[in-house]
């Protein structure tokens, strides 16, 4: 072993009359494994969050959307054709998408109305597989049934079998006035989607039966795509725009550009924040280092009249420096993976102990903290705590390495 290794290593354990500098090294190499747990930990659970709901969202919005600027797309079937040759499209959908009061038992509410084809939807999103009562395909041409929310079936008090009346924006013209259109609707299925803005405000019916409410004759709103992966739904719109001047493409980022935006910048700011409790933790090493060295500044004279360079002082204490800074980090990045892989089952152990829950799905949309380890983020956070732990060590080493031995040892 290098000597420079070996008087480095020696100073971090505590002898004697430097117990005290020791146990400082030691609370700098606890802080900066504190730090990198906590930017892991935190992170994790960021990009559960985003990945939960963005799955959530998924559930009933499609990937991409081609509609007409007019709210209309005639021969829809040709255009679906072209679409679901397009790359990266797994499958095509038409909708009718319109508002409406929804009337039950004196109860009323306004919302969104999807007519759908349920064959070709449930190709699309999955929302067969969050119906709570009720099935997708009861929705038939021309039996005018209807699936809710589940938020929305309870503002409005209705279960499966019970009638909700429609009233739509567009009226008929009479000599009294207009008159909003209005038709009945059996409840035939529930579905729960863990998202509180789709579960209170959506209501499907049958493609027909919504063309035939909003007289569109054959024509739709437009057309749902599902990508063999989502995050490719950005790049394919900007290709179909030039092959589409006369309609509208959008995909799901678009329709939630203001939530992505806020998380991205939460997380952006969250690292930062965290970045600078690991940056205090590393900087804590400098003035551990300054008091170690001043603490051996005859140990220093006597290396160097044996014969020891300025550089390989310099060394001595950056490796003292490097090594807590190394420990401190794999602690932390080995600890905070730890947790974040098992958050599911921490989490509950302390709800059940403070008797209280953490998040609240009325506030946070879901009620569980989720977790994602990215190896791409823990991997940056070592690099980054490694990288001011070393800095951290620069300014005393150099102090170290000026040392005048004649100086340090006039008084010994």
């Amino acid at each position: 072993m290098p000597f420079e290794a070996f008087i480095g290593l020696r100073y971090l354990r505590a002898k004697r009359r430097n117990g005290f500098i020791s146990f400082i090294s030691l609370i700098s190499i606890v802080g900066i494994a504190l730090g990198v747990a906590a930017l892991i930990i935190v992170l994790s659970v960021m990009n559960g969050f985003q990945k939960e709901i963005r799955g959530r969202i998924l559930s009933v919005a499609s990937h991409l959307e081609v509609s007409g600027y007019d709210g209309r797309l005639p021969n829809w079937q040709g255009a679906r054709d072209m679409l679901v040759k397009q790359p990266h499209v797994v499958a095509a959908a038409p909708f009718v998408s319109s508002q409406g009061l929804f009337v039950a038992y004196g109860n009323v509410r306004g919302g969104l109305v999807r007519g759908v084809e349920p064959k070709l939807e449930n190709q699309v999103v999955d929302v067969g597989r969050h119906m709570v009562a009720g099935k997708l395909d009861n929705l038939q041409p021309g039996s005018f049934g209807m699936a809710l929310g589940v938020e929305l079936a309870r503002q409005l008090g209705v279960g499966v079998g019970d009638k909700v009346t429609l009233m739509t924006p567009q009226g008929n013209i009479t000599p009294a006035g207009m008159i909003p259109r209005s038709k009945q609707f059996t409840v035939v299925g529930i579905f729960k989607v863990d998202m509180f803005e789709f579960d209170s405000s959506l209501a499907m019916v049958n493609l027909r039966d919504a063309q035939v409410l909003e007289r569109m004759g054959d024509t739709v709103s437009g057309v749902r795509l599902k990508l063999d992966d989502p995050l490719l739904a950005p790049q394919l719109k900007e290709s179909l725009r030039p092959q589409l001047p006369q309609l509208m493409v959008t995909d799901w980022t678009d329709t939630n550009a203001n939530y992505f935006r806020a998380v991205q910048i939460e997380k952006r700011m969250m690292t930062i924040i965290l970045t600078l409790i690991v940056a205090v933790a590393a900087f804590n090493l400098v003035s551990t280092l300054v008091m170690v060295v001043t603490d051996k500044q005859a140990d220093i004279a006597i290396l160097r009249t044996l014969g020891a360079s300025p550089g390989s002082i310099m060394k001595i204490f950056m490796i003292q420096g490097a090594v807590a800074g190394v420990l401190g980090t794999l602690a932390g990045a080995i600890s905070g993976v730890a947790i974040a892989l098992n958050l599911d089952v921490i989490v509950p152990v302390i709800e059940r102990i403070i008797g209280a829950k953490i998040l609240s799905s009325d506030v946070y949309m879901i009620d569980y903290l989720p977790s994602d380890v990215q190896w791409g983020d823990v991997s940056t956070i070592t690099i980054i705590s490694l990288l001011l732990a070393l800095f951290a060590t620069l300014y005393p080493s150099w102090r170290a390495a000026r040392t005048q031995p004649a100086e340090a040892l006039r008084y010994e």
